[in-house]
């Protein structure tokens, strides 16, 4: 094990605690174990660190070799974000299919199992859940992440995924505090603006967060939005009005405060990461996270000396930055004492079958296949699937959030159920022709299933369906994203969600059993 050097400071190593870097690779690199041997506290993971449980334990006992209470955090979410399964898809729906379903121990089942499975890899600090009440239908980067539109539907789904998650030993981080749900703009891209008063904020995006504070919530990250009522000036993350005055004086949290990414556009291309990373720890915020896109010792190195820099220099109060070095530290003095309270899985995890099919599903009859088919809502009295269908799959571009490289859709599911299924993915945009006739040129004879992904939010995908409707009225539409008050095609079914095990009870739904 590493032990600090005699030339690493108070101040350097309060420096190193409040960062929460990622870094390339699926074992830890030289120069990320010498900073944990330094002091860095917290280590963040991503869909490009892990390849199995067995890679990813490994990976995590190894920086447990050099510190053993090191933070070692995730953004899994279940759903559309889930790092844990990338490459193939969630095996847990994501908040708006727990939310439809309104069953709070379901929930709290959900998130307790998924947190079994992250402490099984050794990972402790989950940057999840998203507690932003999704107001705006048009909201580009929260949607399906959101359990949904009414604040206190939103808030008892909150607490009691905080409640499931640190049942298993595994740190909540509620987020995007104080609200990322009206936003029509992505803060990886830009700065979002909310312009609401102070009035609609308690009424509506604080309810969750104090919900998640009175269950305790560990940690909770602040949001790179700007809110006039608040502070007419600064994003949310490096504003004390809302981090020092509302959440900590106001709301009453005493726990760890998390930045969302400071290299995201909205921090990184006003401010600049080193400043926005010393702004937001005067601001009242203890750790930083940085490595969805920095991800090499350089950039811990400039996090550090900018930090230390302003301590000397006294733009930044020693004493602010040992405080938030020491609640990273408490924190990870919790998740070692936490260490091994995880429970049994909450239901059976021998391999299911379809319904009525005999079929193997690939994925275990667990709760999170439950909570999938509990989810779904098919609407119409159209005859289902006795034939191979071709499924049409109209992709919109991913946000950063989702990643573009997580497999989505109920082509792998329904090709399994019914052999012979044949797929097309179509794409377009505000120049480009809506796809519609060439969906009806290659079906050909055969049933179309249209799947769509927030398809109010793309005007291409409305018009390539009403090309396809108009032709083929049998047309089945599968819905992934979040579901619109007008539900259109012969079936329509609502998944609330484009995890692979909500591919999997769509399909089952629009297949009849022989």
């Amino acid at each position: 094990m590493t032990t600090l050097t005699s030339t690493t400071d108070t101040v350097t190593r309060d420096a190193l605690a409040v960062l929460q870097p990622g870094f390339t690779g699926t074992t830890a690199p030289d120069w990320l174990l010498r900073r944990v041997g330094e002091g860095l506290s917290s280590v963040g993971l991503f869909g490009r660190n892990i390849e199995s449980p067995e890679q990813l334990s490994a990976l995590t006992a190894q920086l447990r070799a050099e510190r053993d209470d090191v933070l070692v955090a995730i953004d899994e979410e279940g759903g559309d974000v889930t790092r844990l399964e990338v490459r193939h898809g969630s095996s847990f729906p994501g908040n708006l299919a727990l939310g439809s379903v309104d069953d709070v121990a379901l929930t709290r089942a959900v998130a307790q199992e998924l947190g079994r499975r992250l402490a099984d890899c050794g990972v402790n600090l989950n940057w999840a859940p998203s507690a932003d009440v999704n107001s705006n239908p048009g909201n580009p980067v929260i949607g399906v992440r959101s359990f949904g539109a009414d604040p206190h539907l939103v808030a008892r789904h909150t607490a009691a995924y905080v409640e499931g998650l640190q049942a298993a030993g595994v740190a909540a981080c509620t987020k995007h505090f104080p609200g990322h749900g009206d936003t029509a703009v992505d803060s990886h891209h830009a700065l979002p603006r909310i312009d609401v008063d102070l009035e609609t904020l308690h009424a509506r995006e604080l309810v969750p967060f104090r919900a998640a504070i009175a269950a305790g919530s560990k940690s909770v990250m602040s949001a790179h939005i700007l809110l006039p009522a608040l502070d007419p000036h600064r994003p949310a993350t490096l504003s004390p009005q809302i981090l020092t005055g509302l959440l900590r004086e106001e709301l009453g949290y005493d726990g760890l405060i998390v930045t969302d990414a400071v290299e995201m556009q909205a921090i990184a291309s006003t401010y600049g990461i080193e400043r926005g990373s010393v702004l937001a720890v005067a601001a009242g915020a203890d750790a930083l996270c940085v490595g969805g896109g920095l991800d090499d010792d350089s950039t811990v190195l400039r996090l550090r000396d900018a930090l230390v820099a302003a301590v000397r220099a006294g733009e930044l109060p020693e004493e602010r930055l040992a405080d938030a070095a020491a609640r990273v530290r408490a924190l990870a003095s919790w998740t070692r004492r936490a260490r091994g309270a995880v429970s049994e899985p909450g239901a059976a995890v021998q391999e299911g079958t379809a319904p009525g099919t005999g079929h193997s599903t690939g994925i275990g009859t667990d709760i999170g296949l439950v909570a999938a088919r509990r989810a779904v809502k098919v609407t119409g009295t159209a005859a289902p699937l006795t034939e191979p269908p071709y499924v049409a799959a109209f992709t919109p571009v991913a946000n950063i959030a989702v990643g573009a490289e997580t497999p989505w859709g109920i082509a792998a599911e329904l090709t399994r159920l019914l052999p012979g299924t044949e797929t097309g993915a179509y794409s377009g945009g505000p120049h480009d022709t809506a796809p519609g006739a060439d969906v009806l040129r290659a079906a050909g004879e055969r049933r179309i299933v249209a799947v769509v992904r927030d398809a109010h939010r793309h005007p291409w995908m409305t018009e390539a369906l009403d090309t396809v409707l108009a032709a083929r009225p049998d047309t089945i539409v599968v819905e992934m994203g979040v579901p619109q008050a007008d539900p259109r095609g012969a079936l329509h079914v609502a998944t609330h969600g484009a995890a692979r095990v909500c591919g999997l009870a769509a399909a089952e739904a629009i297949v009849s059993p022989t």
